[in-house]
C-alpha cells in the first residue's frame, strides 16, 4: 500500500517536470480567444486533465508523433475568465492548467493567458466620462458623486431603496489638465444626518485605507474600473436606519502614485480580500482584517501628489417591501453631486 502511494507521488513528479516545458500558442480575438497546447506522449492518456480555467479542450488531436494537441477555443465570458480595466485597456485574464488527478489533489501546472485590447470609447455612457465636464485652471480638479440607476446607464430617479438589493454609488474626477489619477474610496460611512457630529452613530462601510468592509458581510463590492479615475462602488442596502432618511458620507483620494497598503481598492471575491486593479497583488489587502500601515513622516516626504476630497450623498432611504412599491424621487443636488477644489 504504502509502495503504492510513492509511485504514484514519482508519477506525479515526473508528469508535473515534463509539463514544464509548455508549447503553447495563443491567439487574442475580439471576444474569444483560441489556444493550442501540444503536449508529449505520455500525457494523451490525460486528455480530460487539461484545462482553460474552468473549461475542458474543445477539441483534442493525436498526432502522427504520438503527441497530443489540445485545441480551446472560448468567448471571454466563458471558463470564468477575469476583466480588468486599467486606464483605455481592457485586460482579459485565465490561466492552463494540468491536473492528473481529481479535486482536491493539487494542480501540477499553471501558464497564464491574457489578453489585452484597447477601450472602444463609445463604451462609457457620456455622463459617466470624467472629462465631459467643465475644469478651469490646472490646478484645479472637479469631483462628481452620484447615485445611478439599476441598469448603472444614469443618475437614479428615487432614493427609496428596497432592504437588500443594491446602492450603486459612482465617483469621479475630471483631469482633463493632470496626468492620469486614480480615484479611491479611502473611508465610507453611513449616518443619519448630512453632517457628521460628535454622538453620531456611525454604519462603517469602507475603512483601514480602501477596505471595503460591507463586503465582508454580504455582496458588496467595487465594480470594474472603465476609467482609472472613477469607482462605482456597488453597496448592498443594509438595515442600518431603515425606514428614515440616511446619508453616505466618503473620504476620496485622488492618487497619482502606485498602490500599497494606504492607497487601494480592496473586497471581498471567493471568500478572500482582492486587489480591485490587480488581484496578482492582493497581498496588500492582507491588512484589510487588522491595520493597514499609517503614514509615517518619512513616507510622506517621499508621497507622490495626493488630495482628499469629502463628499456627501443623499438622503437615501431604505424600505422593507418589493421595488415596485419604491417610487419616491431623489432630489437632483443629493443625487448627482459635484464640487471644484
Amino acid at each position: 500500500m504504502v509502495t503504492h502511494f510513492c509511485l504514484g507521488s514519482v508519477v506525479l513528479a515526473v508528469l508535473a517536470t515534463a509539463v514544464a516545458d509548455p508549447d503553447i500558442k495563443v491567439v487574442c480575438a475580439k471576444d474569444s480567444v483560441r489556444v493550442t497546447w501540444r503536449v508529449a506522449p505520455q500525457f494523451v492518456p490525460y486528455a480530460a486533465r487539461f484545462f482553460l480555467g474552468s473549461c475542458m479542450p474543445s477539441s483534442w488531436k493525436v498526432l502522427p508523433t504520438g503527441e497530443g494537441e489540445a485545441h480551446f477555443n472560448y468567448k471571454f465570458y466563458d471558463c470564468k475568465f477575469t476583466k480588468r480595466l486599467k486606464g483605455k485597456r481592457i485586460i482579459y485574464q485565465n490561466e492552463l492548467s494540468f491536473r492528473p488527478q481529481a479535486k482536491p489533489k493539487p494542480v501540477v501546472f499553471k501558464y497564464p493567458v491574457q489578453c489585452v485590447q484597447k477601450r472602444p470609447e463609445g463604451r462609457i455612457p457620456h455622463f459617466l466620462n470624467p472629462g465631459s465636464g467643465v475644469s478651469e485652471g490646472r490646478s484645479k480638479l472637479v469631483f462628481h458623486v452620484a447615485l445611478l440607476n439599476e441598469q448603472l446607464t444614469g443618475v437614479s430617479k428615487t432614493n427609496v431603496i428596497p432592504l437588500g438589493s443594491f446602492i450603486p454609488i459612482w465617483a469621479a474626477v475630471e483631469q482633463k489638465s493632470h496626468q492620469p489619477l486614480v480615484l479611491l474610496m479611502d473611508e465610507c460611512v453611513v449616518a443619519s444626518t448630512p453632517e457628521l457630529e460628535p454622538g453620531n452613530q456611525l454604519y462603517p462601510i469602507v475603512g483601514n485605507h480602501g477596505c471595503l468592509l460591507e463586503s465582508k458581510r454580504g455582496s458588496s463590492l467595487f465594480l470594474p474600473r472603465y476609467h482609472s479615475s472613477a469607482i462605482i462602488l456597488y453597496l448592498q442596502s443594509f438595515k442600518f436606519g431603515m425606514g428614515g432618511e440616511v446619508y453616505i458620507h466618503c473620504n476620496l483620494i485622488v492618487w497619482d502614485g502606485d498602490y500599497d497598503k494606504r492607497r487601494k481598492a480592496c473586497h471581498v471575491k471567493d471568500g478572500s480580500w482582492e486587489l480591485l486593479d490587480d488581484p496578482a497583488r492582493s497581498s496588500l489587502c492582507n491588512c484589510c482584517d487588522n491595520a493597514c500601515s499609517p503614514r509615517t513622516k518619512r513616507a510622506t516626504s517621499w508621497e507622490p501628489h495626493s488630495m482628499h476630497f469629502n463628499s456627501v450623498l443623499g438622503p437615501i432611504i431604505i424600505v422593507d417591501q418589493p421595488a415596485s412599491m419604491t417610487n419616491a424621487s431623489l432630489p437632483e443636488t443629493d443625487a448627482a453631486g459635484s464640487q471644484e477644489i
